[in-house]
């Protein structure tokens, strides 16, 4: 199939990746624009990995506002250069992900901040609820391992789905922009305000 030039272009609207690397992915892709858009996802997380161990000091605290006044979101992420910080894909990432916080209300950012008690705590919650469902043992271990991951899945910013597109999780999203900046970027620590959340009943 014959790649033209509004195909490039409208993936490179879509994905701000470069005009040869959008030739590519359609290349690929036969001029399927989702296949496409999929290959350069999969060659911005191998980018993401690559530049995972640079620097980052530049970036931005976003501060975000739900529901008049009842939620309040700041978020900090990081990237290498003030050049990329200033941009505004950068800026719409965080503010994504500030959304992303206000929505879904995650307690970390990553796996590794979860304390290895509430872990415990939580496979052993799993463990009672299996018994009390009536699965075998033998397969106890593996339920039990399924619904810890679940919990990561709900509590860990980086693993949630994302609230526009539940196919997509927040990590993908960064990888994405990755792909995009040519940086490596980081959401480094956030907090979440919930109007009337520390009073007592």
């Amino acid at each position: 199939m014959e790649i033209t030039t509004e195909m490039i272009k409208e993936l490179r609207d879509a994905t701000g990746v470069g005009i040869l690397d959008c030739r590519k992915a359609l290349t690929e892709a036969n001029g399927d624009f989702d296949k496409a858009v999929d290959f350069l996802r999969e060659k911005g997380v191998a980018t993401a990995a690559k530049r995972a161990g640079r620097t980052v000091s530049q970036g931005i605290v976003e501060l975000y506002s739900h529901g008049e006044g009842r939620v309040g979101v700041m978020v900090e992420v990081n990237c290498e250069t003030d050049f990329v910080a200033r941009g505004e894909d950068f800026r719409n990432l965080a503010h994504e992900i500030a959304l992303q916080i206000a929505a879904a209300a995650p307690q970390y950012v990553t796996e590794d901040e979860i304390p290895a008690e509430i872990l415990e705590h939580e496979a052993g919650i799993a463990r009672a609820r299996a018994k009390e469902e009536g699965k075998p043992d033998a397969v106890m271990d593996k339920i039990v391992a399924g619904r810890v991951e679940k919990f990561k899945d709900e509590v860990v910013l980086l693993r949630q789905a994302y609230i526009r597109d539940d196919a997509f999780t927040i990590e993908k999203l960064v990888q994405q922009a990755v792909g995009k900046t040519g940086e490596n970027i980081v959401v480094s620590r956030f907090q979440r305000w919930e109007l009337g959340e520390n009073i007592d009943d």
